[in-house]
Parts: C-alpha cells; sequence; structure tokens
C-alpha cells in the first residue's frame, strides 16, 4: 500500500487568484494504486498531462466528459493549458484530488535559496515526483 497524501508546489498563474505560484497543496491521492480518487465538479485536482506523462498539472474538474473528465484553469488569461488544448483527461492520469493548500511561499515574491521559479517548466512534487503547472 502506497502512502495516500503527497505535496505539490504550484509554480504558474493558470489558477489565480486561488493558487498562487509559491502555495503548497496537500493532495490525496487515495489508497490503492492505480485507483484515482473520487472526484466531483469543482473540486481541485492534480492530474498527469495526457501528452506529456512527466508533466503534472493542477486544474479545477469541471465536468464528467467523455472519456474523463474536462479540466479547466480559474485564470485562462494566464495562458493556461487545461482541457480545451487537450480534450477530457482520462480518469487514471488524475493523481489526486487537493485537500487544502498551505505556506503561501516567498515564490510569489523571491524564489528560497535553491528553489525553482514560476518560469521553470519542469515540474517537481515532493518525494522526487513533478512538480505543477498549477
Amino acid at each position: 500500500m502506497r502512502w495516500p497524501l503527497s505535496t505539490v508546489a504550484v509554480v504558474e498563474q493558470s489558477m489565480a487568484p486561488a493558487l498562487r505560484p509559491g502555495d503548497w497543496l496537500l493532495v490525496w491521492r487515495g489508497l490503492r494504486s492505480g485507483r484515482p480518487p473520487r472526484v466531483r465538479p469543482g473540486q481541485i485536482v492534480v492530474a498527469r498531462h495526457p501528452g506529456r506523462a512527466d508533466f503534472l498539472l493542477v486544474k479545477r474538474a469541471v465536468r464528467r466528459a467523455e472519456g474523463g473528465w474536462w479540466l479547466g484553469s480559474d485564470n485562462p488569461g494566464a495562458g493556461a493549458v487545461d482541457s480545451r488544448s487537450f480534450g477530457a483527461v482520462p480518469g487514471p492520469l488524475i493523481r489526486g484530488r487537493v485537500l487544502l493548500r498551505y505556506r503561501r511561499g516567498r515564490a510569489a515574491r523571491e524564489p528560497a535559496a535553491g528553489a525553482r521559479t514560476a518560469e521553470d517548466p519542469r515540474p517537481q512534487e515532493r518525494g522526487g515526483g513533478p512538480r505543477t503547472d498549477g
């Protein structure tokens, strides 16, 4: 059995004002590996990009759609990548549901020593996983 909780850093503006670069998210991944957590419309989720397996997305689950979930950005004007560009995200690519946001960090003002900035396109999740595009 895997640990059901994970943390993810937000690095982009696509979910502003709800989430901003420097925010950290506590994510419920579910108890069973390979089974996506239950998601409802309106919840914020972490998902793998359908075209780039190494890229995590933090998006709002808008609705169930044929083939998965339609994921949207709260701030589409920020050049956000969401279901408008790649369609519905299959259920198995939903990696977790956001439980809470914590530590509105320094990244919005200044990066911590050795930290990646919002401009860094490479995602990173604590524990060796990827970071999100937020």
